[in-house]
Formats: C-alpha cells, structure tokens, sequence
C-alpha cells in the first residue's frame, strides 16, 4: 500500500496503538487556512496511519477522533467535521474493506446525527469479518463518561441479582467497557507537542507506553510512525516488577 515497513528491532513491535490525532487546527492557521482545511489533511493522514499499522504487523489501531469535549467547539467547525466524516464513511470503507481491515467505533452514539449512525452501522457490519487489522474510531468519546456508564452496568447486574459486589473485579469492570474484546494499548502516541492523554481510555492505558510528538498530525507520516514503533520496541516493560 506504498509504505515501506518499519526495520524490526529485537523487540516485536506493539499489538494495540493508539493515537491522539491533535495539531489540526495549529497546521491550518500557520499557514492561513481554515481549520477545515487541517481536519481534511489530518483525515488524509489517519488514512496513512492505518497502512502502517497493516505493514508492521500491528493488529489493532486505535485513533482519538473526536472527543465529547470537542462538542464544545465552534458550530461551524462541528458541522465540518460531521461533514468530513460522512464523506470518509461513505468513500473509504470499500478501500478499508478490500484490505481487511475491521472498522469499529466506541463512544456515545446518541448525540450522533442518524445518517452518520447509520453508515457507522453499515461500515461495521460489512467490514466485521475482517482479520489484518481492527481499526477502532472514538468519536464523541469521553473516557470518564465510559468508566461512569461501565460501573452503571455492574451496579444494574447486581441489583438484578446477575452477580455479588464481592464478584466485582478488574475483569468484570474491563468486560463492561466499549473496548471489550480487544487489548489494552500497548503503546500510545499523541502528535501536536502536548503531553497529556485528555480524557482518552484512562482506563486501558494503565500500563501503556506513551511517545509524544511534536509533529502535528497532518504531517504525521510513515517516518513518525515507524520511530514511535522504533521506540516502543527499545523499552523494557516490567508492569511494575523489577527491571533485567
């Protein structure tokens, strides 16, 4: 798909990246656009994102899209954005799908437009057989909000008698997550030279390393990527035991 793969270290490289697309808005206004013109390029570069994930061998690829903050934003900028993701659902899934890759989304549908509800319906539906890469989108997503809505989800089974407060663990609270079924981040990379993870899966990022950019994402490339992988595979991950 055009991207030369990254050169393996002796590590292997991360199962689950995640990524914080930020630096938009700051790429459109150095160079006097409108920040619909850095959303346009910053989708163009999530789209490159996803063919390095496939070529190192990466099994899933998670991108910080648009967060329940961002509802905040501007009108016009919300309606740009809105737009620019129908325009993707509709002319990339066929692309997505040829290459085998499964496309999911995670966060709260409910604020979502019904025509965007429905082609993220359709997209996950034809593209859920798909094994070389699960491509998850958070959109009006809110870490917080979703630890909130899981542990509702615990307190409801053990009020209708599914289950004690004693059987309550990390598992079963993990379980009731949107990211079920698949792994925590092995690694995540946020663009855009801030360092902070901004409400994004606070959860699973418990034992995540981080690598932060100060490359705004739509110059985000095949070079940034494969240096985040570099790096990821030159650091000893010990979960909290004593180092070799």
């Amino acid at each position: 798909m055009g991207t030369a793969p990254l050169h393996r270290d002796t590590q292997p490289p991360p199962v689950h990246v995640a990524i914080i697309m930020d630096g938009n808005g700051r790429w459109a206004s150095a160079r006097g656009l409108p920040r619909s013109a850095g959303h346009k390029r910053g989708a163009d570069a999530a789209k490159l994102s996803v063919e390095c994930a496939i070529q190192n061998g990466i099994s899933y690829l998670t991108l910080y899209a648009f967060s329940s903050e961002n509802w905040k934003r501007p009108e016009s900028e919300v309606s740009d954005l809105m737009g620019l993701l129908r325009f993707y659902l509709r002319s990339e899934i066929s692309s997505l799908h040829k290459n085998g890759v499964r496309l999911q989304v995670i966060g709260n549908r409910d604020v979502l437009a019904k025509d965007i509800v429905a082609l993220i319906e359709s997209a996950e539906k034809q593209t859920a057989g798909n094994s070389s890469l699960t491509l998850t989108m958070a959109l009006s997503y809110g870490g917080r909000a979703e630890i909130v809505c899981a542990a509702k989800r615990l307190a409801q089974d053990v009020a209708a008698g599914k289950m004690t407060p004693d059987a309550i663990d990390e598992r079963a609270f993990a379980e009731r997550l949107f990211t079920v079924n698949m792994p925590d981040p092995d690694l995540l990379v946020r663009t855009g030279g801030e360092q902070r993870i901004s409400n994004f899966l606070p959860w699973q990022l418990a034992y995540s390393e981080f690598v932060f950019l100060d490359t705004l994402w739509p110059d985000f490339a095949a070079k940034e990527f494969n240096a985040a992988i570099r790096e990821y595979t030159l650091r000893e991950r010990r979960y909290g035991a004593s180092g070799g």
